[in-house]
């Protein structure tokens, strides 16, 4: 029997183009979790991907106190399509804030859309440690794109502006203990809400209630905490729409 293949030790996202015998050179950070974390010498073999040309293998072909560079040897994987999926929710306290971020990843939303609620704990968040999060999530959790994380945006003004050829669905904390199923929901974009930990004002509930774009669901009979609320809403429209079929 063939021996299977050694999985590298390292899987990187990289803002470069790959292909047979591209060169790829590492941003200092990079290099320092390579090198220094890791300890991986010239010749060691590194998982690479971009968003755009699939995985591929790479193997280290310099490193040293400035940097280093990779040569892409050979691909592993096309590149794959993930769900067509956002997630809308309020930021709460930093450390689960991140868990929110990372799981989001790892259950396959492609964009990421922090909302300032009337309730919302949080007035700012450092959009760039949040998107560092969701690199290191994809990295990890093999996915072949890594979401963007916008900005912190007002939710009545994202719903002002709101695409209702993308549906919604509102985890909606009002319903708790509510026994409805999702019923028939239609394929296509959509977008879960997830509110703040004080639960939704009722101008806000109003704004939702008036878009026909919108479908409110229960998470079952206790009221969730809003990070777990978050996965919970995720894995619902996973296990009924997303690519876990």
């Amino acid at each position: 029997m063939m021996p299977e293949p050694v999985r590298p030790r390292a899987r990187l996202y990289v803002d470069h183009p790959l292909g047979a015998g591209q060169a790829v050179p590492l941003e200092p950070a990079q290099a320092h979790y390579l090198f220094v974390v890791l300890r991986l010498e010239t010749g060691t073999q590194v998982a690479l991907f971009n968003g755009r040309d699939g995985d591929w293998l790479a193997e280290i072909t310099r490193r040293d106190k400035r940097g280093g560079a990779l040569a892409c040897s050979a691909q592993t994987a096309p590149q794959r399509a993930g769900p067509d999926l956002w997630l809308l929710f309020a930021p709460i306290k930093k450390a689960r804030t991140d868990f929110i971020v990372e799981k989001a990843v790892e259950l396959g939303a492609t964009r990421i859309l922090p909302v300032q609620t009337r309730f919302t704990n949080s007035e700012r968040i450092r959009r760039d440690r949040l998107q560092a999060h969701a690199v290191e999530a994809a990295e990890q959790c093999g996915a072949s794109t890594v979401p963007e994380v916008a900005g912190l945006e007002r939710l009545d003004r994202v719903l002002a502006g709101w695409d209702p050829t993308r549906r919604i669905l509102w985890a909606d904390e009002g319903r708790a203990g509510g026994t409805e199923g999702l019923g028939a929901l239609p394929r296509g974009p959509w977008a879960v809400l997830i509110g703040p930990e004080g639960g939704f004002a009722e101008a806000e509930r109003a704004q939702l209630a008036a878009l026909d774009c919108v479908t409110p669901i229960s998470l079952g009979p206790r009221i969730l905490r809003a990070d777990t609320a978050a996965v919970a809403a995720l894995t619902l429209w996973q296990a009924h729409l997303g690519d876990w079929k």
